[in-house]
């Protein structure tokens, strides 16, 4: 029989998947002796059939009700009792964290009976219906169906009218009043009535938290976040503790360590006399976690005690929640804590050095992408000038936008191609939208453990929160400085998330302190140290190697101080434009032999220094040089521009130019429906006389020249666009031929491997076949996705790629990420084909996968060589390619 409801002593953080992280660190917080209210979990399982079937799954009920009479036996008290009740909590937990993305429900059992046995076993009028109208307002929009704001209009017109300036200043009268107005909302709303029943109340809380897996915001968190569709989340019901039954009691959310830099020591934030959720709200400004050392020592001593004990047992940074009833500690939920790049690197660096975790679990703790996001720039601070406002760096980085108000007017823009820095007083959920468009978030309330801030740090995003010299008026689409200075929407804000501060107007960028690392491999101190050490100990376990994409020496040389190991892609039609456009124009224009040879030799000498160029700055490390692979209209002018300027000299009378009559005669001749799928590639080599043994010739006589110069060249020469094992052969004779002629002239043996580009579904169907005449493949997964699919990538990503990601047709781009079930099944093929006929064959990839993290993880798992990308991801590569050879038990996921 399928088990649905544990309790929290029955379960451990092992079982996330079947508990979610929130059940899974309850258990455990449980079993390791800690102070938590008790309570049980819905698993996941549940969740599932649910979404799936519609209706809760036959034993869950009788499940749950008996897990909630054992859990009123402990209470000596039952859920709803009249003269004193039980209340409870409802939230969600999926396997990773999902800050805010999803429904809870607090004061379960409260109703027109029981909130008056809660006032006196409380002592307290005020904070029984305090407690009522929050229950009735979150049952109402989550379980019923109201608009929130509505809820919120109710809350604002009874403090206008009572003059309070927040709910702090409402007495128990004005609170029973809202209670009644609430109630009557939701019947005008419905037409139903919120349900007296706390069973009732119960049952519907639950399936709700069930529905809002697959709420809009939680569906697009997941999308940004990777996280499957199909976990589903589980539901945690806990008996209520509070934190706003006076100065003795309180509510805050406390990190291990800072989850902005990595310091070591106790971060947080606390309200007194507050509810939890007021914490992560940011509706009322926070103190420091180290003022309840103050409010509260001897809460302060436990709660630090508790913090050590589970940063020990998780050996991470922790987030913790916490509540103080009455002097009473309750630790209410703890995880694996969402950090910034920077104090990932910070933070896995220093638990090595403690001796809590190995320098392979530190590896597994650090990712691509957020070695990627510290290479970004930062702000010249020498030429800030005076800021707007300064706030709390809640998420370091360095962003510049025109400032909104609304989630809706910054999707609207982003999508305009316009940057933009989201404006609030504080974000809830619902502004996830904007904040995923959003270069920078900026409010005027909340601190490190606010909404903003933990999202903000999840997604990477530039975060100031509690400005508070700011006065932000959402209707108004404005904020007014400390100085009156009012600042409209659409002006330009630069935003310092790693010091807190706003400036006016685009303030210049300089290059970050890992950026200077890389470039000059100078070691500082602080996250640089970090840095190198990560990348010191992937480049000690991993079997990939490394290359760049480079087409020029300066790229080159920059790649190998990056910690390349090769160039696994020199596309020599880069070197064919600028100045020497005339010359492609003249060979293509050639009608005789001896015109086309002209214009060959013309160029011979210029590729030549090209690669001379590049040979040397990768001096001993392979260079695969890539022979021409674009049609070559893409060397003439466009076809319009032509027929017009042709045009216009005919309309005023005159002769055109004799030069653009001959150049549209060409781009006529030469006009293809679908170049991208015509003469190229191979093709062009096969067909163009000449093309393919100026461009040998040129790396020949190169080798030659960086061996007379006592260099060691280690030239490859790739075939791209190979459908055919025939195309190769003949390519490849001529490739022999023209080396074998410069090896005599010269005296100089020239030794070059020949392969080809995989980047045709046929290609990788008959790689067997082609590994006969190649000694080296490397594929070119940016053209193998657009052949498997059927895409013009140019065409679809801004046709219908966002309503694919919207649809879940893809879970990201497969020009981004490579699609492991079509193309990466036609890789697989490729390599164990391509060896099975030649063993030892070298492969490599150079479409842009390979410098996409996941897909490198991919690469290593199908067997790869090496990865070869574009110069600024190759030390990214370089991690995630350390990562990748790990064992799958290594680190742990803070997602």
């Amino acid at each position: 029989m399928v088990r649905y409801v544990y309790d929290f002593a029955d379960g451990s953080r092992d079982m996330a998947d079947l508990l979610g992280g929130k059940g899974a660190n309850l258990a455990e917080m449980t079993r390791l002796g800690l102070p938590v209210p008790p309570g049980f979990t819905v698993t996941t399982e549940a969740c599932r059939a649910f979404l799936t079937t519609g209706a809760q799954p036959d034993d869950m009920a009788e499940e749950v009700g008996r897990h909630l009479a054992a859990l009123e036996a402990s209470a000596g008290r039952t859920l709803g009792q009249r003269d004193d009740p039980l209340l409870l909590s409802v939230r969600s937990g999926a396997r990773f964290s999902m800050p805010g993305m999803m429904e809870t429900v607090l004061d379960i059992g409260l109703n027109d009976d029981s909130v008056l046995g809660l006032a006196n076993t409380s002592g307290s009028e005020r904070f029984a219906w305090d407690s009522y109208r929050r229950l009735i307002q979150m049952f109402g929009s989550t379980v019923m169906g109201v608009d929130p704001a509505q809820f919120d209009e109710a809350m604002t017109l009874l403090k206008a009218a009572r003059e309070a300036p927040d709910d702090l200043h409402l007495d128990a009268s004005d609170l029973a009043r809202l209670v009644e107005t609430y109630k009557r909302l939701i019947i005008d709303e419905t037409g139903a009535e919120f349900p007296q029943s706390s069973a009732e109340q119960l049952r519907l809380a639950v399936l709700a938290v069930f529905r809002s897996w697959n709420g809009e915001r939680a569906r697009l968190y997941r999308r940004r976040e990777h996280i499957p569709d199909d976990l589903g989340t589980a539901v945690t019901v806990q008996r209520m503790v509070y934190g706003n039954l006076g100065p003795d009691s309180g509510s805050g959310v406390a990190f291990t360590r800072d989850p902005a830099t990595g310091r070591p020591g106790l971060y947080g934030d606390y309200l007194s006399n507050a509810q939890g959720e007021d914490v992560v709200a940011g509706i009322r400004n926070t103190v420091p976690l180290t003022e309840l050392g103050r409010l509260d020592p001897e809460s302060y001593r436990r709660l630090r005690d508790h913090m050590g004990t589970l940063e020990r047992h998780y050996r991470d940074l922790c987030d913790i929640e916490f509540t103080i009833e009455r002097g009473t500690l309750w630790m209410l939920q703890t995880r694996v804590g969402k950090r910034t790049a920077e104090a990932a690197f910070a933070i896995a660096a220093e638990l090595v050095e403690e001796g809590l975790i190995t320098p392979e679990e530190a590896l597994a703790r650090v990712g691509g992408e957020g070695l990627a996001r510290l290479m970004f720039p930062r702000f010249d601070t020498t030429a800030t000038g005076e800021a707007l406002a300064h706030g709390i760096p809640a998420s370091p980085g360095a962003a510049v936008g025109a400032a909104v108000f609304d989630s809706a007017e910054a999707v609207r823009r982003a999508d305009a191609g316009e940057q933009v820095v989201l404006v609030r007083q504080e974000t809830t959920p619902d502004d996830l939208p904007g904040m995923v468009a959003a270069q920078a978030v900026l409010t005027s309330r909340g601190g490190k453990t606010s909404h903003a801030a933990v999202v903000a740090r999840g997604m990477g995003k530039v975060c100031v929160c509690g400005a508070e010299e700011l006065s932000v008026n959402v209707e108004s689409r404005r904020f007014t400085t400390r100085d009156g200075s009012v600042v409209e929407e659409g002006t330009v804000l630069s935003v310092d998330g790693s010091a807190g501060a706003v400036y006016p107007g685009a303030v210049p960028l300089v290059a970050s302190e890992a950026m200077r690392f890389l470039e000059s491999g100078e070691l500082s101190g602080g996250v640089v140290a970090a840095v190198a050490r990560a990348l010191e100990q992937a480049d000690s376990v991993r079997t990939l190697e490394v290359r760049a994409n480079a087409d020029t020496p300066e790229d080159a040389a920059r790649a190998r101080r990056f910690g390349a190991q090769g160039v696994g892609l020199c596309r020599t039609e880069h070197m064919f434009l600028g100045e020497r456009r005339r010359l492609v124009e003249s060979m293509i224009l050639a009608r005789e032999d001896s015109r086309r040879d002209e214009a060959l030799a013309a160029l011979l000498p210029l590729q030549r220094q090209d690669f001379v160029g590049i040979l040397e700055a990768m001096d001993g490390l392979p260079v695969t040089i890539r022979l021409l692979d674009p049609p070559l209209h893409e060397f003439l002018p466009d076809r319009t521009e032509l027929a017009v300027r042709i045009a216009a000299a005919e309309a005023r009378g005159g002769q055109p130019d004799a030069h653009d009559v001959e150049l549209l005669d060409a781009v006529n001749r030469m006009h293809e429906e679908n170049p991208m799928l015509g003469l190229r590639g191979v093709r062009l080599g096969l067909v163009v006389p000449g093309l393919v043994a100026m461009q040998v010739r040129a790396i020949a006589e190169a080798v030659v020249e960086r061996l007379s110069a006592s260099g060691s060249p280690e030239a490859e020469i790739m075939v791209p666009l190979v459908g055919a094992v025939e195309e190769l052969r003949l390519a490849r004779a001529e490739v022999e031929r023209v080396l074998a002629e410069v090896a005599t002239e010269t005296g100089v043996e020239v030794h070059c491997p020949i392969g080809t580009m995989i980047e045709l579904p046929r290609a990788a169907l008959t790689a067997g076949q082609i590994a006969e005449q190649a000694e080296f493949f490397s594929f070119g997964t940016n053209d193998l996705t657009q052949t498997t699919w059927g895409f013009s990538r140019d065409d679809v990503e801004a046709a219908f790629f966002s309503a694919y990601l919207d649809k879940g047709v893809f879970a990201t781009s497969p020009f981004e990420t490579i699609d492991r079930d079509g193309v990466g099944r036609l890789v697989r093929i490729a390599v164990d084909e391509g060896r099975a006929a030649r063993p030892g064959l070298k492969i490599g990839v150079c479409g842009e996968h390979g410098g996409d993290p996941e897909s490198v993880h991919f690469f290593h798992a199908a067997g790869l060589d090496y990865v070869s990308c574009s110069p600024f991801r190759v030390p990214v590569a370089r991690l995630e390619a350390g990562r990748a050879a790990l064992p799958a038990t290594s680190g742990s996921d803070s997602r």
